[in-house]
């Protein structure tokens, strides 16, 4: 891993996002509160960043009108904000009407941990989710947050798609690959047992395979960035081979990745499956490494679960 290289999917998003804005001439994008703080979005020309102290609904509604004015509208915000305070927005205002808003939600899983209970929100996959036509992404690395970034720019569907503020590194070389909705890459092949995760869990899914590897078990992780519409066909086709699953997700263990994976495999493929998430708790104030060891949130307990789903796979 080169850490000189590292950097948020926040990050990534801002800066990514101010080259669009140079060559978009319908381009605008709102942000609210300390999500406006970066630097990066400095580059954004003069009438295309919009700045705003108001709530969620009423950055939502807006986010609205210039998407039926024919402007393509992009709103970068908190999760908790967001999907918490603004969900009947988002699903009244913008998906029922099918609008092309594009919503980037900062703060993802457990970025914000050090400012309490309040500020956080591990049921953000599981609320959006549950919301026809819109389109929910969870890069992993800049790579594929480019590729989303891309496609979101070029669909008239709206987009949901979580970032976080904890710096990491590109998982593979993605250049070439086709980032679209339900889509999943494999990051890792293998016959023992599929590692489904997503964001930040993707590289403790890949550290747990490298130590299932020294107890002979091999592991196939899969990166799944797309949740809605979810590739349904890449985790058949892996739990087909290795004949059992764990899911690994900075998000609470209902309704997330989780439960994705359970209804797809529950349908077509019944296999042994085990779960790696947050707790069902409000979760405490601390660094998000701190927490994410606290609670579980690592290559350990993937290889734990692993292990027991291994023990119970299909022969």
């Amino acid at each position: 891993m080169d850490v000189n290289n590292m950097q948020s999917t926040f990050d990534a998003f801002c800066e990514l996002i101010a080259e669009y804005a140079r060559d978009d001439g319908d381009f605008v994008l709102l942000s609210t509160g300390q999500a406006a703080e970066n630097e990066l979005l400095d580059k954004i020309p003069e009438g295309k960043f919009i700045k705003t102290d108001s709530s969620a609904p009423n950055v939502l509604l807006r986010a609205a009108g210039l998407a039926l004015a024919g402007k393509k509208p992009w709103l970068l915000g908190g999760v908790a904000e967001l999907a918490g305070g603004g969900y009947r927005h988002i699903r009244e205002a913008i998906a029922m009407a099918k609008l092309p808003v594009r919503i980037a939600a900062a703060d993802g899983g457990l970025s914000c941990s050090s400012a309490g209970a309040a500020s956080q929100l591990l049921c953000d996959i599981a609320l959006i989710r549950t919301i026809p036509e819109i389109n929910l992404f969870v890069p992993s690395d800049r790579s594929s947050l480019k590729g989303i970034i891309a496609r979101a720019a070029n669909s008239s569907a709206p987009f949901y798609m979580r970032l976080g503020r904890t710096p990491v590194s590109d998982l593979d070389d993605s250049a070439g690959e086709n980032f679209r909705l339900g889509g999943a890459r494999i990051l890792r092949p293998g016959t023992g047992v599929t590692i489904c995760a997503c964001g930040i869990m993707v590289r403790q899914a890949l550290a747990a395979g490298e130590q299932l590897e020294r107890q002979n078990i091999s592991a196939e992780v899969i990166d799944c960035y797309c949740l809605k519409p979810f590739p349904e066909q890449a985790l058949l086709s892996s739990v087909r081979k290795t004949g059992c699953c764990v899911v690994a997700e900075e998000h609470g263990g209902a309704g997330g990745l989780f439960g994705l994976a359970s209804e797809c495999l529950g349908a077509a493929c019944p296999v042994p499956l085990r779960s790696v998430a947050a707790p069902d708790e409000f979760i405490n104030s601390g660094t998000p490494e701190e927490l994410r060891e606290y609670y579980g949130l690592t290559w350990k307990e993937i290889v734990d679960a692993a292990a027991q789903a291994w023990v119970l796979r299909r022969r």
